[in-house]
């Protein structure tokens, strides 16, 4: 079972609807990975899943991955380069804070539900969504080991 015992149904479709949520306020892509551990530092492994989830080919380069290791306490954001060439580069702070609030409690699906609506608000300043707008990444979780 792994990671997933973490994660009820219920607390998984929280998470999926939070993506869909989200990605009406913006054309910018949102994925989550979750797994137990994370050896070594946090955004280099983001980095590493970032490409293997194939993130970095979205049109625009909008996309952005939640990455969370549960046993091991660590948490990132990483956004693809189309964002980052137009954001600050705290842009992600304000929202890892909430979201790191909320894992601390063991709320791990709300956690991740509420930092992936409040990206997707930040997102349509720089993305807005467009009428033509295709879903260029899956809206499901993808679980590691």
């Amino acid at each position: 079972m792994g990671v997933q015992k973490y994660f009820s149904e219920a607390g998984k479709l929280q998470i999926t609807n939070a993506i869909r949520v989200a990605e009406t306020n913006t054309s910018g892509e949102i994925r989550v990975h979750i797994e137990n551990h994370c050896k070594g530092d946090v955004l280099d492994r983001a980095a590493y899943l970032f490409e293997k989830l194939e993130m970095h080919k979205t049109e625009l380069r909008n996309g952005v991955l939640f990455y969370l290791a549960v046993e091991d306490k660590k948490f990132a954001i990483l956004g693809d380069g189309g964002i980052n060439q137009k954001v600050a580069d705290d842009f992600w702070e304000s929202t890892k804070e909430v979201v790191i609030a909320k894992l601390k409690e063991g709320k791990y699906a709300e956690a991740l539900a509420d930092g992936i609506i409040m990206a997707g608000e930040q997102l349509k300043t720089h993305f807005p969504y467009q009428d033509d707008d295709v879903n260029e990444l899956s809206d499901e979780i993808s679980f590691g080991k």
